[in-house]
């Protein structure tokens, strides 16, 4: 299968001052994971096999949970086409060039 995006938003239910600790220990995993990702103000996207990142999106449910979270509200959203979508092809031209 060819390469999709996947958009993560987790809200982890846990104590305000938790919230982004928590939060930055999931994207500390998409990181070591290997996958490009985009963190942005409201979600992670991610690219790479779909298989590959519904097992990220479970870690980031499990992550929330071992660190503390009592409930956890994703938000998923996939972007797919058989050949295959990148990143870059929709944000690229916004990127600052350095």
């Amino acid at each position: 299968m060819a390469n999709i995006n996947l958009s993560l938003q987790v809200i982890p239910n846990a104590p305000p001052e938790r919230i982004y600790p928590i939060v930055d220990k999931v994207i500390e995993m998409i990181a070591q994971s290997g996958v490009p990702y985009e963190v942005g103000p409201m979600e992670t996207t991610m690219e790479g096999e779909l298989d590959t990142l519904l097992e990220i999106v479970k870690k980031a449910q499990q992550i929330c949970v071992q660190e503390g979270a009592a409930r956890v509200l994703s938000v998923v959203k996939i972007d797919y086409k058989p050949e295959g979508v990148t990143i870059d092809e929709k944000v690229g031209k916004y990127r600052k060039k350095e």
